[in-house]
């Protein structure tokens, strides 16, 4: 298995996953978790959880190739910026040549899916060249939530300011920004749906086609854990209202045929949600 370019079949609709790198965190960045309580949850193990007692996660983005449609769902951290999660190192990746590979070179790409605005799910959205942040696509629509947009354009925090101006603002000032909705219809097998908290104007991806579905998360979580835990917290702005927004689509998505693949979870990356007691389980595919 070719971990790096994950594929699955939803219908018509393809979609692949091409990694920016790896990101291992320490079990601590949820308060709540400790050793025992994840082993509680054998099934993280081996994929979820390493033996170093890490949590392990993926930055990466998803390829959706619909019916005469090729949309990119997230676009990372991106080179050439030093940022907080990068241990303030600037990424020097072939991270294009990755995404060419799997047949999205830069001129194809019709559509950019930002499901929030955060650092590593915007860098690609440009790119530097001759010293001046450039759209990455530049035949794409730049899909983004107003409410979102809204609230980052006068957020004070220092990186999301660098942020903004770097992987934002070009594409704006380029005219390749729509101002969404959180339910807007990309296509009759694309959708966004709600899933607020963890940012105001969150989205996750829905698919459908040909009676499949399958939804890509964003960051509603983080980690698989959080299916057993929803309560658990992972850097949401409105702490309450991103843990009722778990409750609500696990519930959903929960027995039924729903391939459910995660932004940040390592390979195997997807699988469905199942009922285990008063919580959730996650049972890759």
């Amino acid at each position: 298995m070719n971990e790096s370019l994950l594929s699955w079949q939803v219908g018509r609709v393809k979609i692949t996953r091409v990694v920016e790198m790896d990101l291992p965190v320490p079990m601590a960045v949820f308060s709540q978790a400790t050793d025992a309580e994840l082993r509680k949850s054998p099934w993280l193990y081996p994929h979820f959880v390493g033996d170093d007692e890490t949590l392990t996660l993926s930055v990466h983005a998803l390829l959706v190739e619909a019916p005469g449609l090729k949309v990119v769902v997230d676009t990372c951290v991106g080179n050439d910026r030093p940022r907080e999660i990068t241990g303030d190192q600037p990424l020097s990746t072939p991270f294009l040549q990755h995404l060419g590979n799997a047949g999205f070179s830069r001129d194809v790409v019709d559509v950019v899916v930002c499901t929030h605005l955060h650092v590593d799910h915007v860098g690609w959205n440009t790119m530097l060249e001759d010293g001046a942040w450039v759209p990455t696509f530049p035949k794409a629509r730049y899909m983004i939530v107003r409410r979102e947009y809204d609230f980052w354009s006068v957020h004070d925090d220092e990186e999301q300011r660098t942020t903004f101006g770097d992987s934002i603002k070009p594409v704006v000032d380029a005219g390749l920004v729509e101002l969404v909705e959180t339910d807007y219809v990309i296509s009759p097998e694309i959708r966004l749906t709600p899933s607020t908290g963890h940012t105001p104007g969150h989205v996750s991806v829905m698919i459908e086609s040909e009676g499949e579905r399958a939804v890509i998360t964003g960051d509603m979580l983080h980690h698989p854990c959080q299916m057993a835990h929803p309560d658990w917290l992972s850097m949401d702005s409105d702490s309450k209202a991103a843990a009722l927004t778990r409750w609500r689509l696990f519930a959903e998505w929960a027995d039924r045929k729903i391939l459910v693949i995660g932004t940040h979870f390592p390979a195997p990356t997807a699988g469905h949600v199942v009922r285990d007691g008063a919580a959730f389980r996650f049972e890759v595919a």
